[in-house]
């Protein structure tokens, strides 16, 4: 695709306006299931440093999620703009943390130590069947995740109603690890997505012990 460049605009365009039209019900029981894949599937991310982005516009709500984990002993980490074309960089966060407006007038922790993060739950606008993340085009996270050495478990996070057929991934997108919606959990192979249980989620990242190569995996655990 020559134009996808405006293609991904338009469609960023269209999929933040239906996002806004989800009735606050539906938010809070979408979000709920999410939350509730992610507790079960992914008891991993209580030994880990988890990068998450503050709710923004309608998106998932990973609050809840981020205060279970925490008491089960994750670090927590909010990232803040360094400079427009620079990685992300991770900021400790916790409920009482000092807080300031950031880039877009999103809150990141005021100067607390830097995280290097294990494991980045990351909001998605909309998402294909191959398992790339549409984001809000400023292209931080794809820069973050190849900066990081090694590189982290990525989970995005998005409902369903965000899911297109194709994205025309180019070269510098990279496609999560797993996707969550209110659906379940989305194991993202060579095939594309394959939704599995959150006890097969749990083994194949047990097995795993990081994060899984994407093109060599198959979600062939028992669900």
């Amino acid at each position: 695709m020559d134009n996808w460049k405006e293609w991904r605009k338009q469609q960023r365009a269209e999929l933040m306006a239906l996002r806004e039209t989800i009735t606050e019900n539906d938010h809070r029981c979408w979000s709920s299931a999410i939350t509730e894949s992610l507790k079960q599937g992914f008891p991993v991310l209580h030994s880990r440093a988890v990068g998450f982005c503050w709710p923004h516009r309608g998106e998932y709500d990973p609050l809840p999620l981020m205060d279970f984990i925490h008491e089960r002993g994750a670090i927590l980490a909010l990232p803040e703009v360094v400079n427009r074309h620079e990685p992300l960089r991770f900021r400790k966060w916790w409920r009482e943390a000092p807080m300031k407006n950031g880039a877009y007038n999103i809150p990141v922790p005021d100067n607390t130590d830097s995280v290097a993060v294990g494991a980045v739950v990351i909001p998605m606008i909309g998402f294909d069947k191959r398992g790339f993340r549409l984001g809000y085009g400023s292209g931080y996270f794809d820069r973050t995740l190849v900066a990081i050495k090694p590189r982290p478990l990525t989970i995005g996070v998005a409902f369903e109603i965000l899911r297109l057929d194709n994205l025309h991934p180019q070269p510098h997108d990279i496609p999560m690890d797993f996707i969550v919606t209110e659906v379940g959990i989305h194991c993202v192979t060579a095939a594309g997505l394959e939704l599995i249980s959150a006890e097969a989620c749990t083994e194949l990242l047990k097995n795993q012990g990081s994060a899984p190569q994407r093109g060599m995996r198959e979600c062939t655990t028992p669900r």
